[in-house]
């Protein structure tokens, strides 16, 4: 890395340490819905809860956990019964989109 590009990475670290928390949570999730970046949604996910006992909100972080473990389980077994049958289209669209499935 260059000099110049590390004085463009420090302003832009310091130019993003000057906004509020809120603005930088709408910043992020912004770009992450923009370019469907799953990967740092999931990383939310998992990180939420550990940063909910840090600022010491222990009850919200064990109800996290068990919330994501039950929308993962609710994926995993989403092609059982009615369940299954209302998503049908939504398997059918992925598997289109992804044919060597």
């Amino acid at each position: 890395m260059t000099t110049s590009d590390q004085d463009l990475d420090q302003t832009s670290t310091e130019d993003l340490e000057q906004l509020s928390t809120h603005e930088l949570h709408d910043r992020a999730l912004h770009r992450a819905e923009k370019h469907l970046d799953v990967k740092f949604f999931w990383s939310l996910l998992e990180m939420i809860p550990a940063a909910e006992s840090a600022s010491g909100d222990v009850g919200e972080a064990e109800f996290d956990s068990q919330v994501a473990r039950g929308q993962i389980s609710d994926a995993l077994h989403s092609g059982d019964g009615k369940l299954g049958e209302a998503m049908r289209p939504v398997f059918i669209d992925y598997l289109r989109k992804h044919p060597r499935a």
